[in-house]
């Protein structure tokens, strides 16, 4: 076991603040998020979980894509793949999984995503492992845990005299060694035993299609969209081009990309007015497919970490663990 020593990880932390940009838990107007900070003394350490997942620092809530300069028959394209360097420290394990579960679409499938690729790249991704779950935690009813290392490039778990580390990749090998001075660790195999998953079968969910049950629940359901802006594996968005200030008879324009939800109103609505899921059962009833069918079906990861933020943000009490149990007992009827 490598042990790492508080002061030395504060240390670090201190110093790399000041040099790159560095993601850690922190209380923002009394709510705890992922945030830039600009050394040890802003994070929090004893915590569950911050109310938004860390995928806003690879898949941003709003990304630009490019830019567009049009001066008089000519238009020139500028692309605005970002380049910045970044360590992502206290992300908990149901997070990391997201981000590895995103990975499966934006790099893993062609073509990859240049933004998201180019971000996860020049990331570090420090997991420390769960002490306790939280009340409407699930991870370990999709697979996972508390300690899950999926997607970490190295994951701390707080011992009575320090952390101790493993180290998952080669980028977290070199942060182990040269930003903490731990000449001895080198990368290791995981050795994580999950628990056995309780999530539908992937042949459970064709038969369930046209359940009056997807209809039933959405009569609360506020297409609010909230649960997927929490969701660590939600990906939806939306593609619009926006006017810049111009000068000198140049026009300019962006072309920015922001999150989207399925179940928002209009999501689906196409050229001409159709909207193929005008009903919000419709559409609540793709959240779930996507999340536990389509999703693993054509990507591998199940797109649920079980990381509860939808049952904690739903205004309508709409619990996806109610819904993983109500498919499981159609299978066994």
């Amino acid at each position: 076991m490598i042990l790492l020593k508080p002061s030395t990880l504060t240390q670090w932390l201190d110093k790399t603040a000041t040099q790159t940009s560095l993601i850690a838990p922190r209380k923002v107007d009394g709510i705890l998020l992922y945030r830039p900070v600009r050394g040890s003394q802003e994070i929090v350490w004893d915590y569950v979980r911050p109310v938004l997942s860390a995928k806003e620092f690879f898949f941003p809530a709003t990304d630009r894509l490019l830019t567009m300069e049009k001066q008089g028959h000519t238009i020139r394209l500028h692309e605005t793949v970002p380049d910045s360097y970044q360590v992502l420290f206290g992300v908990r394990p149901c997070d990391a999984r997201g981000i590895a579960a995103q990975d499966a679409l934006f790099i893993e499938s062609e073509p990859p995503d240049a933004n998201y690729a180019s971000r996860r790249a020049k990331s570090v991704i420090v997991t420390m492992a769960c002490e306790q779950m939280g009340e409407t935690c699930f991870c370990n009813r999709t697979g996972s845990g508390p300690e899950d290392p999926t997607g970490s490039d190295i994951l701390l778990k707080r011992t009575d005299n320090g952390y101790e580390v493993q180290v998952l990749t080669q980028a977290g090998l070199r942060l182990a060694q040269k930003g903490w001075g731990l000449a001895e660790a080198e990368v290791t195999p995981s050795e994580y035993q999950a628990v056995p998953s309780e999530l539908p079968p992937l042949e459970a969910w064709p038969p369930q299609f046209n359940d009056e049950y997807w209809a039933n629940m959405s009569e609360r359901c506020l297409s609010c969209r909230v649960c997927a802006y929490v969701c660590p594996t939600c990906r939806c968005f939306d593609v619009r081009d926006e006017p810049l200030p111009s000068e000198n008879g140049t026009q300019q324009f962006e072309r920015i990309r922001c999150w989207d939800s399925c179940a928002g109103t209009s999501y689906r609505k196409i050229a001409g007015g159709h909207n193929p899921r005008a009903e919000k059962g419709q559409r609540l009833r793709n959240r779930f497919f996507c999340k536990f069918y389509y999703y693993p079906e054509q990507y591998g990861p199940s797109a649920c970490t079980g990381c509860g933020r939808c049952i904690d943000s739903c205004p309508v009490n709409i619990d996806i663990t109610e819904v993983m149990s109500h498919v499981l007992a159609g299978t066994a009827g």
